[in-house]
């Protein structure tokens, strides 16, 4: 009996022993490529100092207060994002490199591969937010509202990142080639530009504003902003999103496993016809 013909209570206990022995493949390729994990943990602090001391200085926090405290939420919803992109490289090198038709040839439950790809990379990004979080607090921010605000905002990051991620699979089995989705990364930067993560929306153009504001980036710095209790929380007449930041997060997220979830397993599978 095999994870393929098994009945589906076994198949689902399966499923989860692959997946989780494909997450420590997945740890274990961080270890071989040192560079590639260290670059992911310097940027956080890189962004940390470039966004704090460079651009600090020129932009003005509405209502008043530090810019670093300001610009700290939407750093993480900047990097929560970036899951798009590294999981869609790294799914789009194993597709090239014959990984995953090697994957298709073993007893294994089908569904594991991809659960296992989004679950890698959170863990890639806690590491991430672990060193953004240590380096904020050097520059001066810090959480302001109590310890169960604060663990509510890094939850609500998880959630959406693990949400996200399931997007790169999917664009990743798509593309299927490293080339193609390294080409496309630039293509993904203009979502985090496009949102209140490092300046106000107010003064953009009436659609530019629309666009930045439905914005999941914008509903999760919103959001962490409010629950930090950091200054820029939108106040007065604003769209949905920003009035309701916390449900908006949770919406976006469920939307996304909603679709992407299924959409990666079902081209996983069908890749190997």
């Amino acid at each position: 009996m095999t994870a393929l013909t098994a009945p589906p209570g076994r198949r689902l206990r399966w499923t989860v022993t692959d997946g989780l022995t494909l997450i420590g493949r997945e740890v274990g390729r961080l270890r071989q490529e040192p560079g590639g994990l260290v670059a992911a943990l310097i940027f956080p602090a890189v962004m940390v100092l470039l966004f704090g001391y460079v651009f600090g200085s020129a932009i003005a926090v509405p209502g008043g207060g530090d810019y670093r405290e300001y610009l700290m939420p939407g750093l993480f919803s900047m990097v929560t994002f970036s899951a798009v992109m590294g999981v869609m490289v790294r799914v789009a090198d194993d597709a090239s490199r014959g990984v995953m038709d090697r994957f298709r040839s073993m007893p294994m439950a089908r569904t594991a591969v991809p659960f296992a790809q989004a679950g890698g990379d959170l863990l890639q990004g806690l590491l991430g937010l672990g060193i953004m979080v240590g380096a904020g607090l050097l520059v001066g921010w810090q959480p302001h509202r109590g310890p169960l605000a604060a663990a509510e905002a890094f939850l609500l990051i998880v959630v959406l990142r693990y949400a996200l991620s399931w997007v790169g699979v999917y664009v990743g089995l798509v593309v299927k080639n490293e080339q193609v989705a390294d080409q496309m990364v630039p293509l993904f930067l203009p979502v985090t530009m496009l949102s209140n993560s490092f300046v106000p929306t107010g003064g953009m153009p009436a659609w530019l504003r629309f666009l930045a504001d439905w914005n999941p980036v914008s509903a999760l710095t919103a959001a962490t902003r409010e629950l930090f209790g950091n200054p820029g929380v939108p106040s007065g007449d604003v769209a949905w999103p920003l009035a309701h930041p916390v449900a908006a997060v949770l919406l976006w997220s469920a939307a996304l496993l909603v679709v992407f979830v299924p959409l990666s397993v079902r081209t996983y599978k069908r890749r190997g016809r």
